[in-house]
């Protein structure tokens, strides 16, 4: 009998280690335990541990439609917008009556940036006809109708919802936001108050009314309301910052500090209470501070990817880019496509200078997410970097098109503006700057300089004036106050100008050069000189300034030895200075120092490997070695940076003429290059030099012609125009243009060619 019981035990071990086996490889079973785990999480706010637990679910059953909408809420939460709306869209397939995924997904869409405000209106659509008591249908309908700017059916969508649930606190603050777009102001306030009796103990609720407060300027309300919110949830940061954000509109700086000093000791566990310390040095323009402390924070919390990203970003400012880089790499190994991420990756690329593969960088970004504003506006800054400014704007647009809010991308557009002399471009970027931030100094300035081009001076000084209100330190701005009083002929006022922005900013090359420029108008040279080399001897390791330097010296003084010095000394302190490398080797070139010059746009090239002018000043000096060959390498790297390059089709057309190549692939990239430079007497000359090799001699000559009015003692287009009268039978036209040739170079070889020509005419 003890035999046969202790076989039952062990037969019924085994019929239940049977039973849990089987159950375990049920995928019905399966799937369950996995979505019961993730909703654990998730009620816990551990939204990432509850995605991934709900994606587990997914890989047991793809056609689980409870755990694609689970997976949705989390991505919400954790702002993955993207993916949330990629499992929302699936979730609505699987189970067409899932009403709450249908408002989710209205409420996504009416959220988007730009709102997608048609495929909106579907989701409501169906709402309104089957969920016509659910309260949160019609505050969705209300939010839509604001967003297309109609607020009377988006104030009748929400009392709707409030008289199907009078008693819903969420109902009543979207009310109070509608009336306060409207200027509803005692509405509004009463809906607040509302919201807040409803639900005293509500952090929503009391902050959103402490905002109503703070924005009518009643700060001790608005204080009253912060402080309640703390009481009532102790452990949730986001009032703290509301606060410290009223006293910055205080001008109660060092309160706001001490406030967020104490909540990271109070937080440190909660990333967003940690983080907010290092968020308002950084808010506030503090970039040292709020560096310092996010290096500490990234040693108390170094798995904090948050820390990690926006550390890096402070690093980018920095100009601390190889640790930004190391840092980056850290994040991505960890999360290979967070967007975040690889938009720094993009920027430290074009920090460095790569600009393919940050455009490559970039574009992957926008394949996944072509939405991201801020990855369009980066691509921008690529483009801009290779060369390609039309690209750029068309990114810089698109960005704002996607985030109107986007200030920096329209400073970028208006520097495009004042690259192309477009100073009604400027204007529209700059009232924008000004729209947006009107507190700040730089849209007004970039106004200014707008009317300055426009000659509408009053209106500029009165730009300067508001900028200057807005940051009475700004050497900027009396920079332009110089340039504004030089464009009225007002030499001592600009004097003046110029001199308070040097006061302001020693180091400013800006500055510096408008009180040498008053100088150079009344012709005292040395007396610049000697103002410029004062400045130098205080700040002797400011490159711009021996760039200042060396041109007084070049251009006024005709010294070119001591020019080559200054400009050898500017490299030395600034490897990349373009100017600096461009002024040193034009100065050795105009010393005779051929070999030198070249070498100089070479190191120049290949440590600015996108900037062309390196190559086209080489491809100059290998044009008078005659050396082809490689003018021909120069020219053709130019156009691979920037096809469109005009100088570069140009300059190329002429070498494949010289070298006896395809005379119409010559001719139509001068043609090309004169469409685009047709005031170029360069464009003319080798315009005509394919023509005379085609046998038009007609239009060559009309354009050698050109080419000499506006040049007349360049040698080559006087001998190309010689050999065109020579190949169409004017002889006495001919024999003209080779004594003009004689006159200006004698011993030339173009000389003696038109010499050789006239005498086979004759014969």
């Amino acid at each position: 009998m003890a035999k046969r019981s202790g076989f039952c035990a062990v037969l019924a071990v085994c019929f239940l280690t049977a039973m849990l086996t089987g159950c375990s490889q049920d995928p019905n079973v399966r799937k369950q335990k996995y979505l019961e785990s993730g909703q654990r999480y998730y009620d816990r706010g551990k939204y990432r541990e509850a995605a991934i637990q709900y994606e587990n679910a997914i890989q047991v059953d793809a056609r689980f439609a409870e755990a694609h909408y689970k997976l949705a809420l989390a991505e919400m939460k954790l702002q993955q917008w993207n993916d949330a709306f990629q499992q929302l869209t699936r979730t609505i397939e699987l189970q067409p009556e899932n009403y709450a995924a249908h408002l989710d997904m209205a409420n996504m869409l009416i959220a988007s940036r730009p709102p997608q405000l048609n495929e909106a209106k579907e989701h409501l659509d169906l709402l309104t006809q089957k969920q016509a008591e659910n309260p949160e249908v019609f505050v969705a309908l209300a939010n839509y109708h604001a967003v297309n700017n109609a607020m009377g059916p988006a104030l009748a969508a929400m009392q709707t919802a409030l008289r199907l649930d009078p008693n819903r606190s969420d109902s009543y603050l979207n009310m109070a936001l509608l009336q306060v777009r409207v200027e509803q102001w005692d509405a509004a306030e009463a809906s607040y108050r509302k919201a807040v009796e409803l639900s005293p103990n509500s952090t929503n609720a009391l902050v959103s009314l402490g905002n109503f407060y703070q924005v009518r300027g009643r700060f001790p309300d608005a204080e009253q309301q912060y402080r309640r919110a703390i009481d009532s949830a102790p452990t949730d940061p986001e009032p703290r910052g509301s606060l410290a954000r009223l006293y910055l509109a205080e001008n109660k700086f060092n309160q706001a500090e001490e406030l967020l000093k104490q909540a990271k000791k109070d937080f440190p566990d909660n990333s967003t209470g940690y983080r907010m310390l290092g968020d308002f040095y950084f808010a506030n323009n503090r970039l040292d501070q709020a560096t310092t402390e996010y290096a500490s924070l990234y040693q108390d919390h170094p798995k904090d990817l948050t820390v990690k990203k926006y550390y890096v970003q402070l690093l980018i400012l920095k100009d601390r880019i190889d640790e930004a880089a190391k840092l980056n790499e850290e994040v991505l190994k960890v999360a290979a496509d967070d967007a975040d991420a690889l938009i720094c990756k993009g920027q430290i690329e074009i920090h460095r200078g790569k600009a393919s593969a940050a455009i490559n960088t970039l574009q992957g970004v926008l394949k996944n997410e072509p939405a991201n504003a801020v990855a369009h506006y980066q691509l921008g800054l690529a483009f801009d970097l290779a060369g390609n400014l039309s690209h750029a704007e068309a990114e810089w647009r698109e960005s704002i098109r996607l985030r109107p809010d986007l200030s920096d991308a329209h400073r970028a557009l208006a520097g495009a503006a004042i690259r192309r002399s477009d100073p009604n471009a400027l204007a529209l970027e700059a009232d924008q700057i000004i729209q947006q931030q009107p507190e700040s100094a730089d849209g007004y300035l970039l106004r200014a300089v707008a009317e300055i081009d426009r000659k509408q001076f009053a209106a500029a000084e009165d730009y300067i004036k508001r900028s200057i209100q807005r940051a009475s330190n700004n050497a900027a701005a009396y920079v332009q106050l110089g340039n504004l009083r030089m464009a009225q002929n007002n030499l001592s006022e600009a004097q003046k100008a110029f001199q308070q922005a040097l006061d302001l900013d020693p180091n400013s090359t800006d500055a510096l050069g408008g009180v040498l420029n008053v100088y150079l108008i009344q012709k005292q040279i040395d007396k610049a000189l000697s103002v410029a080399n004062a400045q130098l001897a205080k700040y002797p390791k400011n490159a711009g300034f021996h760039i200042i330097v060396g041109r007084l010296l070049f251009e006024q003084k005709k010294d070119a030895a001591g020019a080559e010095t200054e400009f050898r000394r500017a490299t030395e302190l600034d490897k990349n200075n373009v100017e600096a490398l461009v002024s040193l080797g034009r100065v050795q070139a105009d010393q005779g120092k051929q070999d030198e010059a070249l070498q100089t746009y070479l190191d120049g090239a290949k440590s600015n490997p996108r900037e062309t002018v390196f190559y086209l000043l080489a491809g100059g000096i290998y044009e008078s070695k005659q050396d082809w060959d490689k003018a021909k390498q120069v020219y053709q790297r130019v156009l691979e940076i920037q096809p469109d390059n005009p100088l570069a089709s140009n300059n190329l057309a002429y070498v494949i003429l010289q070298q006896g190549g395809n005379v119409d692939v010559a001719l139509a990239m001068a043609q090309t290059a004169r469409r685009q430079l047709p005031d170029n007497p360069s464009s003319a000359d080798t315009l005509g030099w394919a023509f005379y090799h085609k046998g038009v001699y007609n239009s060559a000559i009309t354009l050698f012609k050109e080419a000499v009015k506006k040049e007349p003692e360049n040698a080559t287009y006087n001998y190309h125009l010689g050999l065109a009268y020579v190949r169409s039978g004017q002889a006495a036209q001919a024999r003209q243009q080779l004594d003009r040739v004689v006159k200006i170079k004698p011993d030339s070889s173009e000389a003696n060619d038109l010499k050789q020509a006239l005498a086979q005419l004759k014969g």
